[in-house]
């Protein structure tokens, strides 16, 4: 198996998501970039000691068939998004992934710039989030986040491919997603009826009985039993200014269809909840999914795609005559 991206390492206080789709003829310059990036890291990190600097690259599907040839990641596709009777899962424009994490804002910020400097005409950056510690990892709904996340060997192969798809063991899928959340109206409820939303108590983070959790709280529709296993990555993100609060969702798996089934079951319901109820107050505004290589991936890239064939002209000469089909109304020229 290769050696992993560090998405196994523990959250760090500080992350910077960039999702950024590939502009029309920008294919060179990503992959300059991506054979580049691990130097570029190694060279930002070393200036800022201590910060433990990380950056997790991730490809999407789309963009895979531009940027290289061969074989690609057996799971690999466009996230599906989801159509519930009351909520959904939009999907949203994604090409490349950079999830930068560090003890520190300033030196995930340094190497954002450095991306985004390198990168400049050849992708659009649609969307920049600023992720946080919040006190004892907890979101912006105050509830701690992530408490089920797998440990040790159980970690490695949940969120890592093994020798199914050997060619790309080591590597993993990711979904992430923004979610907003809707403060004021989750703040009128009381506390009790906060829990049993997600299924656990929000002062000391133990999961409810049985009988005292609704079959459609968090908990409940994701129970892992039932669906899986995943190693989340979620971060709070906000602005005060915009009264914006939310979580970013992140979702490593050494399949996607893991985090599918869980997302199916809080959008679509299972058979005794109609919905996840969190929903009711966390609206999901992006939906991306993307493949996370090995590390040795970026040491040598799969060779660019061939250039496209040239298309055939509408104008085809014919033992010395030319003729244009479908000039005198005489058949057509289709095009698939």
């Amino acid at each position: 198996m290769g050696e992993p991206q560090p998405l196994l390492d523990p959250l760090t206080p500080a992350a910077l998501f960039l999702v950024a789709t590939i502009d029309e003829g920008g294919e060179a310059a990503v992959r300059d970039l991506l054979a580049e990036l691990p130097g570029l890291r190694r060279s930002v990190g070393f200036r800022v000691p201590g910060a433990g600097l990380g950056c997790i690259t991730s490809i999407g599907s789309a963009a895979w068939d531009r940027l290289f040839a061969g074989p690609k990641p057996a799971e690999l596709h466009e996230f599906p998004g989801y159509v519930g009777d009351r909520h959904q899962a939009p999907v949203t424009p994604g090409d490349l992934l950079f999830h930068i994490k560090a003890q520190n804002q300033d030196a995930c910020f340094e190497l954002a710039m450095a991306v985004a400097d390198r990168l400049s005409g050849a992708v659009t950056i649609v969307d920049q989030t600023v992720g946080f510690r919040y006190f004892e990892q907890r979101d912006l709904l105050g509830f701690v986040d992530g408490t089920e996340n797998p440990e040790g060997r159980l970690a490695v192969s949940a969120a890592l491919i093994g020798e199914a798809d050997a060619e790309f063991a080591g590597g993993s899928y990711v979904i992430v997603q923004k979610y907003l959340h809707n403060l004021a109206d989750w703040k009128a409820l009381s506390v009790e009826e906060q829990e049993r939303v997600i299924g656990r108590t929000k002062a000391d983070d133990f999961e409810l009985s049985d009988a005292a959790k609704p079959a459609n709280s968090h908990v409940a529709v994701n129970d892992q039993d039932d669906n899986g296993t995943i190693l989340r990555a979620n971060m709070p993100f906000g602005s005060v200014m915009d009264g914006e609060f939310g979580t970013y969702y992140v979702a490593y798996a050494a399949t996607p269809a893991v985090t599918e089934l869980m997302l199916e079951r809080m959008f679509l319901g299972t058979p005794d909840a109609a919905y996840d109820r969190i929903l009711d107050f966390s609206t999901a505004v992006t939906g991306t999914l993307f493949f996370t290589p090995s590390a040795g991936f970026f040491d040598a890239l799969p060779d660019a795609p061939a250039p496209a064939a040239a298309e055939v002209p509408a104008s085809v000469a014919t033992n010395g005559v030319v003729s244009q089909a479908g000039s005198l109304g005489i058949g057509t020229l289709k095009r698939s």
